[in-house]
């Protein structure tokens, strides 16, 4: 009996491409090539599987060129890569990898506003450049993190891990907004308590986004919503490149609006709006909010899980659109 056969968009772990191997013929991208739309239309059909990494985009006409297909694969939590109702339309399974990344990505995030709040990158930078000759009152002095007010939009797991960190480990006040208030026993968990969008904004001192990427969330921070923050605060964002507007955010930060920034993502990434690089009170990284090497690992293993137990035993792990299995 032949084996369905997988792709594997972008380069991963020798070991997860061993055991897509055992059930699968496996063609990988190990070369890490980034492919346009037509060439991944042209490596897709015939197959019955894709391990997606989020980059690569699966919409109708990559689904009308490719009849086989049956599941796409996500190594992460986010799904915006997918067009779910196109999916749907056409049979195809769509899964994603949530809870194995989310302690991982709560540190970071809380390390990305620690950063921010610091000034750490702008100081660093400095000292490398040989420019640090002396003490001063007021070199590089940032904004306190313990006992200031916390606020996150968007109170999922990733949300909730950093208002833990926040209120138990630096005795931070957290507020949140969310498009539906938790459990009265989650926000006590968290010490956590719900207010409206706007009052988070004029409230917090550093503001964390954590929202998934729909076209409701586009530019859910835009430049009247930076003018509503308090000249002293920050904001983080490690959600999906669209949140934030990052040209308004790039002004606000030159004219000193805001105090800083922090970003994980960004706008039509790889690429970065270049007014951001221009500023030196923003901390810049290039989406590595879930990189380290376990969470890695797990994420491609949930991946490979759901490509096997659904390819093969037809009981995926964490279907998006769990509709598609009555079809099959």
């Amino acid at each position: 009996m032949n084996k369905p056969k997988v792709l594997v968009a972008r380069s991963i772990f020798p070991e997860t491409i061993a055991r897509l191997s055992e059930h699968f013929e496996v063609e990988a991208n190990q070369s890490d090539e980034s492919w346009t739309k037509a060439q991944l239309i042209a490596r897709l059909k015939g197959k019955q599987g894709v391990f997606t990494t989020g980059s690569e985009r699966i919409d109708a006409e990559v689904l009308d060129a490719c009849p086989d297909l049956k599941i796409c694969a996500n190594m992460a939590v986010g799904y915006n890569n997918f067009d779910i109702d196109a999916m749907t339309a056409h049979g195809v399974l769509g899964t994603n990898a949530p809870d194995v990344l989310t302690e991982t990505t709560a540190d970071f995030g809380f390390a990305l506003l620690m950063a921010t709040a610091r000034r750490i990158a702008e100081s660093e930078h400095f000292l490398r450049a040989g420019k640090w000759e002396k003490w001063s009152y007021d070199m590089f002095a940032g904004s306190d993190i313990h006992g200031s007010t916390l606020g996150i939009i968007g109170m999922g797991r990733i949300g909730q891990g950093i208002a833990k960190r926040g209120a138990h480990g630096f005795g931070m006040k957290v507020i949140y907004h969310n498009r539906s208030r938790l459990d009265a026993s989650l926000e006590a968990e968290c010490k956590a308590a719900y207010v409206g969008k706007e009052e988070l904004l004029k409230t917090a001192d550093h503001v964390v986004l954590v929202v998934p990427y729909t076209p409701a969330s586009h530019h859910t921070i835009g430049a009247a919503e930076i003018a509503l923050m308090k000249p002293t605060a920050t904001l983080i964002n490690i959600a999906r490149g669209g949140i934030v507007d990052d040209a308004a955010l790039a002004v606000a930060l030159r004219e000193k609006r805001i105090a800083a920034a922090g970003l994980d993502v960004f706008e039509g990434e790889p690429k970065v709006n270049p007014e951001l690089l221009k500023v030196p009170n923003v901390v810049l990284t290039p989406h590595i909010a879930s990189a380290t090497v376990p969470t890695r690992r797990a994420m491609a293993d949930l991946a490979v899980d759901n490509l096997i137990g659904y390819l093969v035993h037809n009981k995926p792990v964490t279907p998006l659109n769990p509709s598609v299995l009555a079809t099959r």
